[in-house]
């Protein structure tokens, strides 16, 4: 069996969804007998950025067969039998490119511009010759990849975190867990709460983020504030736990990467309502199947929210699939298929 070393890059004091799927890796890698460990190379954020890419660069992971890489920019790792699972590239170079270089003034733009376009040079060429393979983690990675690059990967959507999921009933509220972040659309649900159709549902959200405040300041000038409960951030336990309480989960993020609380929506026998551009978790979610799609508006979630609030049966029907469909998603195919050395 190998050793492996599971590489993603990171700022302090981050809990980002990549390290969940790297601890879930490195288990997964473990117990199929390879001897496994999570090597989190430096992020020091924006204005360094060029510190961030050396020091990835210059990172010693030990004396491993293989590594698997995940976020940015941890694919400039090197090793002779290096391959990239991708999570995502540094987006504000990206696809988020037009809203932030519109956030910045024009000196700002022209520097960040400059930045951009090394960046993105230094990403093609790491990703075409630092790398012995190229994985997306959704269809949305792959496409970006395809855009951004000309480059073509294979796909492998990242199996829930090894946890004890459970189902114990179809409570009456609608549960969402994130980072309180605007591309995380959180404020999409609380704006659905003031519609007609959805002002006898109530949701619990879970997570913390510098939109937090501006959350709860919503919830109270629309009127939601008793509907909407604000739990900041909450343990494994108490996410378990209301994921296997409530009637359903919310997540409609903007071009998501991936979200792999759908997965774990699902593994709770939870069906998940989110949007038609939501990225990852529509791959996932099947309309009228193993949950709900609906338009990015208010009035269009807020139907779907009563709808599922009001119909248990439905709930239940959509989770009962939802279920079946991640008991396909394995972690020891996940390793086999990421594993390039015996």
């Amino acid at each position: 069996m190998a050793r492996l070393a599971v590489v993603t890059s990171s700022p302090p004091s981050s809990e980002g969804g990549h390290l969940a799927i790297g601890h879930a890796l490195v288990q997964a890698a473990q117990e199929a007998g390879h001897q496994a460990a999570l090597v989190i190379t430096p992020d020091f954020g924006f204005g360094r950025t060029w510190s961030t890419y050396r020091a990835n660069w210059i990172a010693r992971v030990g004396e491993v067969d293989q590594i698997i890489s995940l976020r940015y920019p941890s694919y400039a790792v090197r090793h002779p039998a290096h391959v990239c699972w991708l999570n995502h590239t540094m987006r504000e170079y990206y696809d988020l490119w037009p809203g932030f270089a519109a956030s910045l003034s024009p000196l700002n733009r022209v520097k960040e511009g400059v930045r951009r376009r090394l960046v993105r040079s230094a990403d093609a060429w790491l990703l075409r010759n630092n790398v012995c393979r190229l994985v997306a983690q959704s269809e949305t990675i792959r496409r970006r990849i395809a855009n951004d690059f000309g480059m073509r990967a294979e796909v492998l959507h990242p199996p829930p975190p090894q946890r004890a999921y459970r189902c114990e009933e179809y409570g009456a509220y609608i549960f969402a867990v994130s980072r309180l972040v605007s591309l995380k659309r959180v404020e999409l649900l609380v704006r659905a709460l003031a519609e007609p159709l959805a002002r006898h549902v109530t949701a619990v959200i879970a997570g913390e983020g510098h939109s937090r405040e501006e959350l709860e300041a919503l919830a109270l000038a629309i009127g939601v504030e008793k509907r909407v409960t604000f739990l900041g951030r909450i343990d494994e336990s108490a996410m378990l736990g209301h994921l296997a309480r409530c009637r359903a989960v919310c997540f409609t993020p903007l071009d998501e990467d991936y979200g792999f609380v759908t997965g774990e929506a699902f593994a709770s026998r939870k069906a998940v309502i989110t949007c038609v551009d939501s990225g990852g978790p529509t791959e996932l979610v099947t309309h009228e199947q193993t949950g709900l799609v609906t338009e990015a508006t208010p009035a269009a979630l807020a139907a779907a929210l009563a709808r599922i609030v009001d119909d248990r049966a439905l709930a239940e029907r959509l989770g009962s699939h939802a279920a079946a469909f991640v008991s396909g998603m394995k972690w020891d195919a996940a390793v086999r298929q990421l594993m390039i050395v015996p």
